[in-house]
This record gives structure tokens, C-alpha cells and sequence, in this order.
């Protein structure tokens, strides 16, 4: 059974930001839970698919769950703002993100949410 979490990043602006991925591996799963239980210094890495996901609906785009993982370090070439990566969007998996890989470096992994998708409809249940 899939699970999602959020992670929060702030924006130029010093706003902010929330964004939800979902994890299908259980293994995963698990350890994100104990890394928010820990409260570790977690951020987030995946590939983005450039279309939305009812459970990420203030973006335009969201990670692909069997390419999400968590790290430590990573490289320069994959770090964005969230906001940035929206604002250009259409550049990503070019020069800008290569293979579409994202892992912002500012990204904290703050908890697990709660959220029911129909099954017929896809869409977030109220």
C-alpha cells in the first residue's frame, strides 16, 4: 500500500514551500517514517514526471515514486528550488536537471500524509 510525505523547501522569497511524493516500496516506506521519528537531516532525490498527481496538486509535475530516495550529499547538477523547477518546467531533463533527475539540496522531509485517492477516479477523496 503506498504512502506519501512531505517535504518542505523555501522558496527565493522565503516562503515556504510543501511538496507531497508518494513511496510504494515498504522498505522505503519504513524508513522514511524512522527518519521523520529521528527527526534526520533527510532531503529528498527522484525523477520528475512533468505532469501532475492528485495527491501534489499545487504543482505541475511530481517525483516518480520508484525513483524516489533519500540522501545526505548529492550532486550540484540536480539541486533546484522547487519553484524553479515550476518556473521551468519545460526545460527540465535538459541542461537543466539532466535525465530529469531532481535532489534539492535544501529539502527537509518533515512527515507523513494522510490522503485518499479514489480508486476509480484518481482524484483526492474530501
Amino acid at each position: 500500500m503506498p504512502a506519501f510525505f512531505e517535504f518542505v523547501q523555501v522558496d527565493p522569497a522565503g516562503a515556504q514551500r510543501s511538496f507531497v511524493f508518494k513511496l510504494e516500496n515498504a522498505q522505503l516506506i519504513e524508513t522514511a517514517r524512522s527518519l521523520i521519528a529521528k527527526k534526520a537531516d533527510a532531503h529528498v532525490m527522484g525523477t520528475i514526471v512533468k505532469q501532475p498527481a492528485p495527491y501534489n496538486p499545487e504543482w505541475k509535475f511530481h517525483l516518480d515514486p520508484p525513483s524516489v530516495e533519500f540522501f545526505e550529499m548529492a550532486i550540484e547538477v540536480c539541486d533546484a528550488n522547487v519553484t524553479y523547477v515550476a518556473e521551468h518546467l519545460d526545460e527540465v531533463g535538459t541542461h537543466f536537471l539532466p535525465n530529469g533527475t531532481w535532489c534539492p539540496w535544501s529539502s527537509m522531509l518533515v512527515r507523513e500524509v494522510t490522503i485518499t485517492i479514489d480508486p476509480a477516479s484518481g482524484q483526492l477523496q474530501p
